[in-house]
């Protein structure tokens, strides 16, 4: 069942007034029991705070005010108040930068400051997804072949922590780390059976210590076994964290390919990939949403009489089943994190731009 909506909120109220505006976007519903003023605390996200506000969180860029005085405007962090406003009668979120002891504030000039970026709230739980971004766990069609390998486990029919291996197809500057991918079962498009790439098993971390062809990489930290043959993708520093939450500026239309984990029921904070990546313009902070596949019923009264025992087969209509949000993306492909569940979800479910 679709979550209940509560009462449009009154905003005819002006509390502040501006220069003329833009064309007003979206209608923005204010949640029924919304606060004026909230202050933000270590561990939040920027999805937590804006379902504090809005009764769609997505609908978050309409609002906020951006304040030109204050470095990284986008960015919210511990200590921050969120104050709501009224402009021309339109509900609008502004961000007064706090200072709690500890923090990062530098004072710059009267009105300038600076704030470390890793200080800054995270967009969802970074630590639900950071394996997946972390870790390859998707090698797109062509690309395994072209990636660096293991030679050789060095006699061994397997390896593992603190074994040596050979690798070959790069260069391979000493020092420099490695996340070693075993390469996994074909991933396809469910729309056209095409092959979109393949699960990328992470088995372990390797550091170089000695460049060559082949080089020899040590195996600091291994999962499971590592195998000849296992691809070599090189470590990256975490990446940025600081998307925004938003519907995308063109239709989206696709399904949840699998799970991640196992499971066959999606729920609340499950990882799903999805069949849209970058080539059809989905990006990180999209927001989609889930329909659940309508089910197919027999209708023995079709034309106001029985048509037999069995009837027509009549497919019932999609119906609302939450929300996701695209985290990471590939050229066909996307990892998306389940952020509203109220009904059950599963592989095959539509997905398309929220309402």
């Amino acid at each position: 069942m679709p979550k209940p909506r509560a009462a449009a909120t009154d905003y005819s109220q002006p509390v502040y007034k501006s220069a003329p505006s833009a064309p007003p976007g979206p209608p923005v519903k204010l949640r029924a029991n919304h606060p004026d003023r909230y202050t933000v605390v270590r561990g939040d996200t920027l999805w937590d705070i804006s379902s504090r506000f809005l009764e769609d969180p997505w609908l978050w860029p309409e609002i906020w005010q951006v304040n030109p005085q204050i470095n990284n405007p986008h960015l919210i962090y511990p200590g921050d108040v969120i104050s709501l406003i009224y402009v021309d009668g339109r509900p609008q979120l502004r961000v007064e930068r706090g200072a709690p002891a500890g923090l990062r504030t530098e004072r710059l000039s009267p009105q300038i400051r600076s704030e470390s970026l890793e200080q800054a709230i995270e967009t969802i739980p970074f630590d639900l997804i950071a394996p997946f971004i972390s870790r390859p766990s998707v090698l797109e069609k062509g690309e395994a072949k072209k990636l660096p390998y293991v030679l050789s486990t060095k006699g061994h029919l397997i390896a593992g922590t603190d074994y040596d291996v050979y690798a070959r197809g790069a260069d391979f500057p000493v020092g420099s780390r490695y996340s070693i991918i075993h390469v996994g079962e074909k991933i396809r498009d469910p729309e056209d059976g095409d092959v979109l790439g393949y699960v990328g098993i992470y088995a372990g971390e390797g550091r170089v210590v000695r460049s060559g062809d082949p080089a020899t990489v040590y195996l600091r930290d291994a999962e499971r076994e590592v195998l000849e043959g296992d691809r070599l993708v090189q470590v990256d520093a975490r990446p940025r964290m600081d998307f925004i939450p938003r519907a995308p500026s063109q239709n989206i239309d696709g399904q949840i390919m699998t799970v991640m984990g196992g499971v066959s029921l999606i729920g609340q904070y499950h990882i799903v990939a999805i069949n849209r990546g970058q080539r059809h313009g989905v990006e990180p902070g999209h927001v989609l949403a889930i329909y659940q596949a309508g089910e197919k019923v027999r209708d023995p009264y079709k034309a106001g009489v029985l048509s037999g025992v069995l009837g027509s087969r009549v497919r019932l209509p999609d119906e609302p089943a939450g929300e996701l949000m695209v985290f990471k993306t590939y050229d066909r492909m996307s990892y998306a994190l389940v952020m509203e569940a109220s009904s059950e979800i599963r592989v095959g479910d539509s997905l398309r731009n929220p309402e």
